[in-house]
């Protein structure tokens, strides 16, 4: 439920939606000075990075392995430039360095740099290619797949670069790259505003805005993409490019939508919007009447106005049975989202809830319970599929999937995908699809070191992961091409070659004109245009 980096003007500009091949962006060592308006200065929030991933248990080669695997001059490189005791090969702080949010996770980096400037950075990423070391980005460390590793790879751990700086007059944050969706909510919040996230608040920011965003706020602002505004960003042999609208429009229509495959992105300019509270909570009917209380809300929800975005899926209830599980966010008029007979209470009346929590609240309360959701710890595999609408036969593959739920902590969640970000023109963004749609998620999750009695199937693949399959592989007949690509891995070519659609073309040479060698390697890309 986690919907899952300024040069000089130029003289000629090519429309955001063309397809010719790009120039390569020209160089600057240094950043834009800030734009004028009152800045409030925070500070992340005091929970260290590493505390909040404290107890996963990483499958992985011991750290004497992954030392000895270390070239002597690339380590003297790095220590040339960064501080000895932020380049880490073995030890404790490596050791919690390199546990992520998914215990499942089984790759294993030979060096973790926890970057504290952009400077660092920049060395990292200029070391890894003088000395041929893969090389790989943390903000966040919620992928699935465990992306922010690779094997025997250098990481550049952005966790420490988490400052938060607001814009009041001008609405907007200044994000460094490793910030959290809850860092800049939290900030914003301070000064009566609030940023366009996804439902969870220990996502990072940059890594959620660079694939596309969904979010409890699309259908009033659009997608998290559409609110960046501009980003400084190390290119692949190291040097700096800062990129808005203005600066190397290509490079900053690639990063919305098109993941972090075209450099780090050490900071971020996101637009803020003045709606610090909204009306939201969580609403679980027994599964018994799914398919009547689906059916009506299909109805409800076709006609919902921007200011209504509302998550549906089923979850676990409080007894352990599955339960159809509604999620509205009201970012409108705040009486009008919260009367009795209003948009966001109507949904409590579609049956006898089992639970029925809705009200005024804080974005980052919203965010803090998804958290508290889904801890960091435990073991979990992802899928997603995309669709139009819940018919009938698509609601019956759900609930049987629902019936069959393997572990108390596995879900199913569609996202709504409506108002302000069906609007923007497709070719805009590098983003793949803006017609009115719902993004699935099929979360399997279980505790990790649980008993054994989850992993006997006959194809070697433990009963968690077969549901994931089985549950997929039924929605394929349903589903429109692609997928969202926060949520893709290497077992879905297909949906990685449709992901994109006609920005396909214009995406990859974007990527060829920044990064010929492919250095980063983040959310998937399709291989050619001729894949999509």
């Amino acid at each position: 439920m986690r919907a899952g980096h300024r040069a000089p003007s130029q003289t000629h500009r090519r429309p955001s939606g063309g397809s010719k091949r790009p120039g390569r962006p020209r160089r600057t060592g240094r950043a834009p000075p800030n734009r004028p308006g009152h800045h409030i200065h925070t500070t992340p929030s005091t929970a260290a990075p590493d505390e909040r991933h404290t107890g996963v248990t990483m499958q992985s080669p011991t750290d004497a392995d992954a030392h000895e695997t270390v070239d002597t001059a690339f380590l003297a490189e790095l220590r040339s430039h960064i501080p000895a005791d932020r380049v880490l090969t073995s030890g404790p702080e490596y050791t919690r360095a390199v546990a992520l949010f998914n215990a499942a996770v089984d790759v294993r980096p030979s060096v973790v740099v926890r970057c504290a400037s952009t400077a660092d950075v920049q060395a990292g990423v200029r070391a890894s290619r003088n000395h041929g070391v893969p090389l790989s980005v943390r903000g966040g460390g919620h992928d699935f797949w465990g992306r922010a590793f690779r094997p025997g790879g250098l990481v550049l751990d952005l966790t420490e670069m988490r400052g938060v700086q607001v814009d009041v007059n001008d609405r907007y944050a200044t994000v460094g790259g490793g910030a959290l969706s809850c860092d800049v909510v939290s900030a914003a919040e301070r000064a009566g505003l609030t940023a366009v996230t996804g439902t969870a608040g220990s996502v990072g920011m940059v890594g959620l805005t660079l694939g596309g965003g969904y979010g409890p706020l699309l259908g009033q602002f659009g997608l998290a993409a559409d609110n960046l505004l501009g980003a400084e960003v190390v290119l692949a042999d190291g040097s700096l490019v800062n990129t808005d609208a203005e600066h190397h429009p290509d490079l900053f229509w690639a990063l919305r939508g098109g993941g972090g495959n075209f450099g780090v992105v050490t900071s971020a300019r996101i637009r803020l919007h003045p709606v610090p509270t909204v009306i939201s909570g969580t609403i679980l009917y027994p599964i018994d009447h799914s398919a009547g209380i689906l059916a009506d809300l299909g109805g409800i929800l076709q006609d919902s106005p921007d200011e209504l975005t509302v998550d549906v899926g089923f979850l676990p209830g409080p007894d352990g049975k599955p339960t159809v599980y509604v999620a509205p966010t009201w970012s409108g008029n705040l009486e009008v989202g919260n009367a009795e007979n209003g948009p966001v209470r109507t949904l409590a009346k579609l049956g006898t809830p089992v639970l029925a929590d809705i009200g005024p609240v804080a974005r980052s309360t919203t965010l803090a319970a998804t958290d508290a959701m889904f801890p960091p710890g435990r073991m979990g595999a992802i899928r997603t599929r995309t669709i139009q609408s819940v018919t009938g036969s698509i609601a019956t593959v759900l609930d049987r999937a629902a019936q069959e739920f393997t572990s108390p902590f596995s879900a199913i969640v569609w996202h709504q995908f409506h108002g302000a970000a069906t609007r923007p023109p497709l070719g805009s963004t590098a983003f793949g699809r803006r017609e009115p749609h719902l993004m699935v998620e099929l979360i399997s999750m279980w505790e990790n070191g649980e008993n054994k009695d989850h992993t006997g199937g006959g194809d070697g693949s433990s009963s968690h992961l077969r549901w994931l399959e089985k549950t997929h592989a039924a929605l394929e007949p349903f589903s429109l091409p692609g997928g969202y690509v926060n949520f893709l891995g290497p077992e879905t070519p297909d949906q990685v070659a449709n992901s994109y659609g006609p920005n396909a073309e214009r995406l990859l040479a974007v990527k060829s004109a920044v990064d010929p060698d492919s250095v980063f390697s983040a959310t998937p890309l399709p291989t050619s245009t001729a894949d999509a």
